[in-house]
């Protein structure tokens, strides 16, 4: 893959500008195992982001619907 278009997708997953330079170096050299493995970090660290914005979103919404039911009730 060139070089630019790995750092263009690794930037536009919102990899740090540090992590986007060694994986492309990792690359270039064809250190290939070591660039994935740190783009699979990069992953792992998106989904529990991922999943905790899940669990806050979960959150609001068990509070709107406990506020709607008694706004309901007192209607």
């Amino acid at each position: 893959m060139d070089i630019e278009r790995l750092k263009q997708i690794l930037n536009d997953a919102g990899c740090s500008p540090n992590d986007v330079q060694c994986i492309a170096d990792m690359c270039a050299d064809e250190k290939m195992d070591s660039a994935i493995r740190m783009i699979r970090k990069n992953r792992c660290t998106l989904m529990d982001e991922l999943h905790e914005s899940g669990r806050k979103v979960d959150c609001l919404d068990f509070l709107i619907r406990n506020l709607e039911k008694e706004m309901k009730q007192t209607n």
